[in-house]
């Protein structure tokens, strides 16, 4: 690999690890004891049937030649079948020898290999109780020949393509991610009470290797994340193996490049070892796995945001590590394929639990839709978006620093509508690269420098950061050390950087902290009050330092003063100053997701804030929740370490000495140490921090532990908290009208 294209991976690496219903929690693989003759075509996933012939009353049964054929005269020495979702309403036939029903040409067979021909539609037909099965991909219905066996024949409705399901009980289990959690999680107690629950108000659950159910969107990041959150053939396929993407062993992995070992290799073989990944440094596998997230949810999430995300620059030479030349890399375009993904996961969800709206797992448009979700005792998912190139406002500075602006107002607004369309309800005005509406913060000095030259043709101008007060604490301190590169002085890769891809124009700044000098443009103004008529929530995070400071200057305008959300950490600086605003008018500020010490650490920091802005418990409730940035090239927690009291596993969460008087009547549920039963592979926090988002739970025995009671409340105030701040932006304008 060439030294450009090292040195360019260096650079986009390293600015992206910088960015940023009561449910059983039985393993769906297993099959569900007492399966019942189901009544809707939903109502058998994860159940175990034999399948009997409307045409001759007879059962399936295997050949010995890997054929079937009805000659069973009873469920009890028929064919069991496991009957695993692969979405709504279409399921994978597994035999009890652990094969897949597939269907060929005029034929069905069992295979080792899954394939989408293995994948069948099951209708319901009302007039006899009974069911046919037509195949996704040949279009052909499974039919009983004349002489009793199973065939794949033109769509037909007769009862030769017309089968009852039987419950059976000698099915093999589907390989599938357990949660290593014992008992049913809680419900709400009213949706017009206070939320009990924690809040994730950072993540990108869309990122995937293929943003589809179907396979045929293409990747995230240009290819260089592997893995899904779900997979139509279930998770030895979603965390299967790496190296069509990582190459063999690993060595086309950005993630090398990241460690500064560009030569390192992993084992690349996923589901069920996972040797050498998922891990909280290895930024380019996925942390999201449905199950994992599941588990975070059974111990108490019950608010999750999700933002679809791109930076085009990065995302560019993602395609080059993944050798995906024809990957997309538009900013809006990435995004908006990962929301409307993020659909596919919610079908996805509701198939493993029984049908629609029966899983854990809602996007919701409206506070009071968020409400009633969690008080159903579910997960309620707000849908955002994070992108450099917002409404696709890019901006070239061409000489002598004219704009030659990417967007106007009217491109503003009809990017605006068709987000809130697509359900999009949280919103970046700002993200690492200068754009059309204003500057990104700067929060690192040399490669976000470089990104910002490639993607706009002009370095950074900084200023004096603007005095604060510094003896109190700040969620980041404004701006960063930025890197001069003077010809033949540098022998760095970074300087050697600025070199090749300037073309020998290099920047000179003075010595220390410096903050973007370019603010809010009139178009970002104009974005902003959009923003505001529209209701939506509004991320403070990457604008820059000064920016944040308009910003609050224009949520001051409006009657009533709007809130503003900060999610994880505020890039390009946000101090105690700000954050006081941002407080007085009902906004949030979480941070970047750490471990128990740093949440016990960060609560400290918002109670002095709280106390500065005049705000008691009673004027607005003390919650604390994260951004955890899971997929978003971030990097996660690691252990806490030290002198730590350790995690004992199993333990139990929702009773016990430090969980308060609104748990009483909860159910305990137990948490088991993260276990894979096929491999022995576990995860303890204490050895490897976050490794993945099913470390969530984990997370909050280590809040409990550092800081007890008062830490447990601010974490399960936290979704109570987002929801009235969200209130306080959505409850006013055309969403009143549309409600009355």
């Amino acid at each position: 690999m060439n030294f450009r294209l090292l040195t360019l991976i260096f650079i986009s690496c390293t600015l992206i690890s910088a960015c940023g219903g009561s449910s059983s929690s039985s393993n769906h693989s297993t099959p569900r004891s007492g399966s019942e003759v189901p009544q809707t075509r939903f109502a058998m996933a994860n159940g175990c049937y034999a399948l009997q012939s409307v045409k001759n009353d007879k059962y399936l049964a295997a050949t010995t030649e890997g054929s079937y054929t009805s000659t069973a005269s009873s469920s009890a020495i028929a064919e069991a079948f496991f009957l695993q979702p692969a979405t709504l309403g279409k399921y994978l036939l597994y035999t009890k020898d652990k094969l897949l029903l597939t269907a060929g040409s005029g034929a069905v067979s069992g295979e080792a290999t899954a394939a989408d021909a293995a994948i069948w539609t099951i209708t319901m037909n009302s007039a006899n109780a009974s069911f046919s099965i037509a195949s996704e991909s040949t279009t052909q219905t499974m039919q009983i020949s004349d002489t009793g066996d199973l065939i794949a024949g033109a769509d037909s409705n007769n009862a030769a393509s017309q089968f009852k399901f039987t419950p059976a009980t000698t099915c093999s289990s589907y390989p599938e991610m357990p949660t290593s959690i014992r008992g049913e999680t809680y419900k709400g107690n009213g949706v017009d009470k206070p939320i009990i629950g924690f809040a994730d108000i950072h993540t990108h659950m869309g990122m995937s290797n293929e943003m589809s159910y179907a396979g045929d969107v293409g990747p995230s990041a240009g290819g260089v994340l592997y893995g899904g959150p779900i997979h139509r053939f279930g998770v030895d396929h979603a965390l299967e193996d790496c190296e069509e993407l990582h190459g063999p062993n690993g060595i086309r992995d950005g993630n090398n490049v990241i460690s500064l070992n560009p030569t390192d290799t992993h084992e690349t073989i996923g589901w069920p070892t996972f040797v050498d990944w998922p891990r909280r440094d290895y930024l380019t596998h996925q942390v999201m796995y449905y199950k994992w997230v599941e588990r975070a949810y059974l111990s108490g999430l019950r608010l999750m945001v999700n933002h679809g995300t791109n930076i085009a620059g990065l995302c560019n030479v993602g395609k080059v590590l993944a050798a995906n030349p024809n990957a997309d890399c538009n900013d809006m375009s990435v995004a908006v394929k990962q929301i409307e993904y993020l659909y596919d996961v919610q079908d996805y969800v509701d198939a493993q639990s029984g049908g629609p709206g029966k899983g854990w797992y809602r996007i919701v448009s409206s506070p009071q839709e968020a409400r009633e979700v969690i008080n159903d005792g579910k997960m309620a998912v707000v849908l955002g978006v994070e992108v450099a190139q917002v409404f696709d406002c890019g901006v070239t500075i061409l000489l002598g620093g004219i704009e030659q602006r990417n967007c106007d107002e009217a491109q503003i607004d009809a990017e605006i509508e068709r987000l809130w369309e697509l359900g999009v309800r949280h919103v970046y005005p700002f993200h690492d690269i200068n754009s059309s509406l204003g500057g990104a913060g700067i929060f690192n000095g040399d490669t976000m420098n470089l990104l910002n030259f490639m993607d706009t043709k002009s370095f950074f101008n900084t200023t004096t950061c603007r005095a604060y007060p510094d003896d109190e604490p700040s969620v980041r301190t404004p701006g960063a050390e930025m890197t001069t590169g003077i010809p033949g002085t540098g022998n760095d890769p970074i300087t050697q950087a600025f070199f090749e891809i300037s073309g020998g124009i290099t920047p000179f700044y003075p010595e220390g902290r410096r903050c973007n000098e370019r603010t809010m443009t009139d178009l970002g103004e104009y974005a902003l009050r959009a923003l505001m008529q529209r209701g939506m929530v509004i991320d403070i995070d990457h604008a820059a330092y000064h920016s944040k400071d308009i910003m609050l200057d224009l949520a001051d305008e409006v009657t009533p003063k709007y809130p503003l959300a900060s999610s994880h950490d505020a890039h390009g600086g946000l101090t105690s100053d700000q954050v006081v605003r941002m407080l007085k008018n009902g906004g949030v500020v979480y941070p970047y997701k750490g471990n128990g010490i740093k949440h016990k650490e960060f609560l400290a920091k918002l109670k002095f804030w709280r106390t500065k802005a005049g705000i008691s418990d009673s004027d607005q409730v003390l919650g604390l929740g994260y951004g955890a940035d899971a997929n978003g090239f971030g990097g996660h927690p690691g252990p806490r370490g030290g002198d730590s009291e350790p995690v004992q596993y199993p333990f139990t969460l929702f009773s016990g000495d430090d969980w308060g008087p609104q748990f009483e009547g909860f159910k305990p549920v137990t948490v088991n140490m993260l276990m894979i039963p096929e491999s022995g592979k576990y995860w303890h926090i204490d050895e490897t921090g976050m490794s993945h988002y099913g470390l969530v739970a984990d997370f909050v025995e280590e809040v409990r532990l550092e800081g007890g009671k008062e830490a447990l409340d601010a974490l399960y105030n936290s979704a109570e908290g987002y929801v009235q701040m969200w209130e306080r932006a959505y409850n006013r304008n055309a969403n009143i009208s549309a409600a009355q």
